[in-house]
C-alpha cells in the first residue's frame, strides 16, 4: 500500500496533464486523485512509513480512524483557508471587472508589441507580489491580460509569465508567498535578511527568461477593442468604475496588514473585504432598476467564479495532504539528506519536487527535519529554501498557488505550458540559484 498510494498519485497526475487528449476534465482527475490517496491511505496505514516510524507494531482500527480524521481535519482547515482566500479574491476580481472598473488601467496601455507588454506586465507582476502576494498578484494581473489581449496564444504568454514573475516576487518577500510566510513566523528568516539575500537571485530568475523569450516572441499582439470588450453602452458610471477599481484594490492591499495585526490567516481578511464590498455595492445601486442592479450584484457574480477550478485545486491539495499524512513526504526529505547531504544540491531538488508536490508540506518537512541549533535563523539554508520553494514551482502551472490561479482565469492548458513556458521557468530558476551561491 506504501507503493499503491504514490501509484495513485502518479495515475492521477498523468490524467491531469492529459485534460485536453483525453477531453475529460483536470477537476475530476484531481477529486478522484484525493479521495483514492485518502482510501489507500485507510487501507494500508500499518504499512505507511509515517506509522513506522512512530507506531512500529499493530494499531487498533479504532485508533487509527481517530489519527486519520485528525489528520483529514488538520489538512482539510489548511485547504480550506486556502480556498476562501482564492474565492474571495476571485470575486473582487470579477466585482471590479463587471464593473469595468479596470478601464482605468487598461485604457492607458497602448502598446501592441509582444515584448514591451511581456515586460511591462512581468515587472508589475514582479513588485505587486512583494507587496501583496503571489496568488492574489496572479489573479489581479491574469483578469488584466484577459482584458488587454484578444489573440489566445498571447493570452497564454503573458499569463505564464505573470506565473513566473509573481512566484519569483514572492519569494524575496516574507509576506510575498506561503512558504516565506511560514519561515519568517517560524523565525528561519529575518524581513531585512531575507530581502537583502534574495532580492538580487530573484530578479534574475525573472529577467533571464525575459531576454530569452525577447529573442524568440517579437511581433505584436491584437488587442481588445474597448467596444466589444466592455459593450457600447456602459451600465457604470464613471465615478463607479473608479470607486471599485479603489475600493478593490484597497480591500486585495489590505489583506497583509489585516494578518500582520490580527495574527489571523488571511482568507478571514480577504472574507472582510468582500463583505465591506458587497454592502458597498448593494448602497450604491440600490436606487437601479431590478435587473441592471441584479447584474451587478456580488450575488450574481459569484455564478462567474470558476467552480470546477476551485474543486481542482481542492483535489489536488487533497492528494498531497494524504502523501503528507502517509509519511512520504518526509521520507524524501531524509533521504535527500541521507543520500545528497549538500544543502545547496538538496534545496534545488526541493524547488524541483514543489513544482509536482504543493511547496507547503515540503518546507514544513524541511522544518521539522532541520532544527535551529543546526542552521539558526538567517542561515544560507533558510533563504535557499525560500527562494527555492517560491520559484521552483513555476516549472510546471500545477506546482503553485500562482499557477493554478491563472489555469482557473485564463483556461492555459498543461501540455501547452510545459512546451512553452516550463523552460524558460527552469532557466530563470537555475539562474538565481547560481547567483544566490556566487553572492553568499
Amino acid at each position: 500500500m506504501s507503493i499503491a498510494i504514490v501509484a495513485v498519485f502518479v495515475i492521477g497526475y498523468i490524467l491531469i496533464a492529459l485534460e485536453h487528449p483525453l477531453k475529460i476534465d483536470k477537476a475530476a482527475s484531481a477529486l478522484l486523485t484525493g479521495v483514492f490517496c485518502w482510501l489507500v491511505l485507510l487501507m494500508g496505514f500499518d504499512q505507511m512509513p509515517a506509522f513506522q516510524a512512530t507506531a512500529g507494531g499493530t494499531i487498533s482500527e479504532p485508533a487509527m480512524h481517530k489519527i486519520l480524521d485528525e489528520s483529514l481535519f488538520e489538512h482539510l482547515g489548511e485547504i480550506a483557508g486556502i480556498l476562501f482566500f482564492l474565492l474571495g479574491a476571485m470575486t473582487i476580481v470579477e466585482l471590479v471587472d463587471v464593473h469595468d472598473g479596470f478601464r482605468v488601467i487598461t485604457d492607458r496601455i497602448a502598446t501592441t508589441d509582444r515584448v514591451k507588454l511581456l515586460w511591462i506586465i512581468s515587472w508589475v507582476s514582479f513588485f505587486l507580489s512583494s507587496g501583496l502576494d503571489n496568488l492574489t498578484t496572479t489573479i489581479i494581473m491574469c483578469a488584466l491580460i484577459r482584458r488587454i489581449v484578444k489573440n489566445r496564444e498571447d493570452v497564454w504568454l503573458l499569463g505564464g509569465f505573470v506565473v513566473l514573475a509573481a512566484n519569483a516576487g514572492g519569494a524575496w518577500s516574507p509576506i510575498g508567498d506561503v512558504t516565506t510566510i511560514m519561515l519568517w513566523i517560524g523565525g528561519q528568516i529575518t524581513t531585512l535578511n531575507v530581502m537583502k539575500s534574495l532580492f538580487i537571485p530573484s530578479v534574475l530568475s525573472l529577467l533571464i527568461p525575459l531576454l530569452a523569450a525577447t529573442y524568440f516572441f517579437r511581433g505584436h499582439s491584437d488587442m481588445q477593442q474597448p467596444d466589444k470588450v466592455y459593450g457600447e453602452k456602459m451600465m457604470t458610471t464613471l465615478f463607479e468604475r473608479n470607486s471599485l477599481f479603489v475600493l478593490g484594490g484597497v480591500g486585495l492591499v489590505s489583506v497583509p496588514f489585516f494578518k500582520t495585526v490580527t495574527h489571523y490567516p488571511p482568507y478571514l481578511g480577504m472574507l472582510l473585504s468582500v463583505g465591506l464590498l458587497w454592502y458597498v455595492t448593494e448602497f450604491m445601486h440600490r436606487s437601479k432598476e431590478e435587473q441592471k442592479k441584479q447584474g451587478l450584484s456580488v450575488a450574481n457574480i459569484l455564478h462567474r467564479i470558476d467552480t470546477p477550478s476551485i474543486l481542482f485545486f481542492l483535489g489536488i491539495l487533497l492528494a498531497v495532504g494524504a502523501l503528507d499524512t502517509s509519511g512520504h513526504l518526509r521520507l524524501m526529505a531524509n533521504t535527500l539528506d541521507q543520500t545528497i547531504g549538500n544543502i545547496y544540491f538538496i534545496n534545488i531538488l526541493i524547488g524541483m519536487l514543489s513544482s509536482i508536490v504543493d511547496n507547503v508540506p515540503l518546507v514544513a518537512a524541511a522544518m521539522g527535519m532541520y532544527a535551529m541549533t543546526e542552521f539558526p535563523p538567517d542561515h544560507s539554508f533558510w533563504n535557499m529554501l525560500a527562494y527555492c520553494a517560491g520559484t521552483g514551482g513555476s516549472i510546471l502551472i500545477i506546482g503553485s498557488a500562482a499557477g493554478v490561479a491563472s489555469m482557473a482565469v485564463l483556461k492555459i492548458d498543461f501540455i501547452w505550458y510545459l512546451k512553452r513556458i516550463s523552460g524558460y521557468a527552469l532557466l530563470g530558476y537555475l539562474s538565481g540559484v547560481l547567483v544566490y551561491y556566487l553572492l553568499f
